[in-house]
């Protein structure tokens, strides 16, 4: 399978070198074009084996699978620049432009369209990627959803749900750091260095990821396990939730799916 990843920006950027480590698509059958010399070199750096270049349409050529990957208010101009040479599949992670959106800018014979929301984890094969797909065949959407398993978990959604699932995976990488960078914090506080603080919290969420997927628990039913009467956890949850833990958490997600749509 031969892939064009248009854009290597930071997700661009994390899609071409998360789908070249898992073995999906070999370096040499990828090509990425950007107009940024920057981004170009760090694509070099990673791995000199893809092909790179600053024209679009010259990229999608000989291309099975051709990956949009910009901003969205650089999106049209992208899309029609290249809509008369594609005829493969086409993901676009452009937030916010609808598959009715790509449709029209491709003109009345647009290829088979995946809306694509991936998070930048992909670069290491974890990425929550939510995809919605029209106009494709089944051989299509298996080699789309392969094509993206290969760099996490995908889960096909309704493209009214895209704003939330957004705010909850995307945006929620940063929201995730936000509370390991308090738990380092907290962590200096009462006397760690930040280095240890650091390797003690991102252990702790990783067994804390890990046990609620082996398990198949709720987190309250694990919470409870570690919650003794009278004893630290409980008093550390309650401090808490009395400074409006869950609730920030909660608005904030209802935040960025109002702003998502």
């Amino acid at each position: 399978m031969k892939i064009t990843v248009i854009g290597a920006g930071n997700m661009g950027g994390a899609l071409v070198r998360g789908i070249v480590k898992s073995g999906a698509v070999r370096a040499a059958d990828v090509t990425v074009s950007d107009v940024c010399e920057a981004n170009l070199a760090r694509i070099k750096e990673f791995n000199p084996e893809i092909v790179r270049c600053s024209d679009n349409v010259k990229a999608v050529r000989g291309a099975d699978c051709v990956i949009v990957a910009v901003k969205p208010w650089i999106a049209e101009k992208v899309v029609r620049e290249i809509a008369t040479y594609v005829s493969v599949p086409v993901i676009s992670i452009a937030a916010g432009v609808s598959v009715d959106t790509l449709k029209e800018w491709f003109g009345g014979n647009a290829p088979a369209l995946f809306r694509v929301i991936p998070n930048t984890a992909a670069e290491y094969g974890e990425s929550m990627t939510f995809v919605h797909a029209s106009g494709a065949t089944a051989e299509e959407k298996k080699a789309v959803l392969d094509l993206l398993g290969s760099v996490g978990s995908v889960m096909e959604i309704e493209e009214k749900q895209f704003a939330s699932a957004t705010t909850l995976s995307s945006c929620g990488i940063a929201y995730a750091m936000k509370y390991i960078r308090a738990s380092m914090q907290g962590g200096i506080t009462i006397g760690f260095s930040p280095k240890v603080s650091e390797d003690i919290v991102l252990q702790t969420v990783k067994g804390a990821v890990k046990l609620l997927q082996e398990s198949g628990n709720h987190p309250e039913s694990e919470i409870d396990k570690v919650t003794t009467p009278g004893g630290i956890t409980i008093k550390g949850i309650n401090a808490m939730e009395a400074n409006g833990f869950t609730k920030a958490v909660i608005e904030g997600i209802l935040a960025g799916e109002k702003a998502g749509k």
